[in-house]
Order: C-alpha cells, then sequence, then structure tokens
C-alpha cells in the first residue's frame, strides 16, 4: 500500500485549546480505529527501518508506545519505555525538560540500554523537542547512540526538529502541520 499523505493527514484531529487555552492539539487516536489509516503507518515505519542498523527502539510515554511496540515487534527489536516520572518499578534515572504549556520529568530504568546501542528514539509528535531532548538525554546517559527520531507529526514552526538535527540527529516524520 502507498502512502497516502492526504488520507493520512485527514485522521489527525485538531482539538483546539486542548490542554490549555491557546494550543491546538493534534489527535492521533481516530489513527487507531482506522484499520488502513493504522496499517499505513506501521508499514511506512517497517519499510523505513527494516534494514537499519538499529538495535533498540526507545519510544516516549503514552501514545509513542502504541506504534513503537508495533515497530519493534515487526523488526525484532527490543523496546525501551521513557516514562512520565514514577511510573517505572525499580531504579531509574531521571531527566526534566520544559514543554510547550509547562515542565516535566521523564524516567528510564537504569540498565534499559546498553553502551553503544544503537537507538531510534519514536514519539508521536515533535513540538518543542523538550520530550525529546530529555529522551535522549536518558538514553545518551546510558551509553546509547540514537540513530534517528521518529516520529508521527511534526510542528516544525514551534523548533523542536530544528533543535534535534542541530544535534546531527536525523529525524523523521511522517506529515508536518506549518503555519496551522
Amino acid at each position: 500500500m502507498l502512502f497516502d499523505d492526504f488520507y493520512f493527514k485527514s485522521l489527525i484531529r485538531t482539538v483546539e485549546d486542548w490542554p490549555k487555552p491557546g494550543i491546538s492539539f493534534r489527535d492521533i487516536t481516530p489513527i487507531f480505529s482506522d484499520p488502513k489509516g493504522l496499517r499505513m503507518v506501521v508499514d511506512a515505519y517497517v519499510h523505513r527501518y527494516i534494514d537499519s542498523d538499529i538495535t533498540h527502539i526507545a519510544c516516549i510515554d503514552a501514545r509513542g508506545f502504541l506504534i513503537a511496540s508495533v515497530l519493534a515487534y515487526e523488526l525484532h527489536k527490543p523496546l525501551v519505555l521513557v516514562r512520565k516520572k514514577g511510573k517505572l518499578p525499580g531504579k531509574t534515572i531521571s531527566q526534566s525538560y520544559d514543554l510547550e504549556y509547562g515542565s516535566a520529568e521523564l524516567e528510564i530504568q537504569e540498565g534499559a540500554v546498553h553502551e553503544g546501542a544503537q537507538v531510534l528514539l519514536f514519539d508521536d509528535l515533535i513540538a518543542t523537542g523538550g520530550t525529546l531532548v530529555a529522551a535522549m538525554t536518558l538514553l545518551q546517559q546510558q551509553g546509547a547512540e540514537i540513530q534517528e527520531v521518529a516520529s508521527i507529526i511534526d510542528l516544525p514552526d514551534l523548533g523542536g526538529s530544528a533543535k534535534i538535527q542541530e544535534m546531527d540527529i536525523p529525524v523523521f516524520s511522517l506529515c508536518a502541520f506549518e503555519g496551522e
């Protein structure tokens, strides 16, 4: 199946003023109720990474889990969870970061990746890049190398993808919403 950008974008719903006034939230949940849309997303990533040198797929709480878990299964790669503070058992390391509408903290379990791991970092959306940079920091603290950051949606006007690329990390997104 070819990737139909128009059809795919039609599945992404915009919710105005959520989670706070002034934010236009891009909601990917309609993709999960559309078998064709979900297949398009998974297939696009599988085709992109099937012959890559990645050894692990890391994903960010919580919407990033949904596609990354299927991708890890399809590519036969371990899945590393990067979660909000207090959600992972055992010893963890943490990193705080700023969001476009506040601040938060992420954690990863100690030993989740090994020195030299080649990681694909996945999240549903790139906005300001704060969440992804925090996740990259946690993975790199454990000796991992970030091969690429992947997302379903990029919001380039918010500068996150540019910030990541300035760190010499490639970025791949299935679609972008610019100037909206």
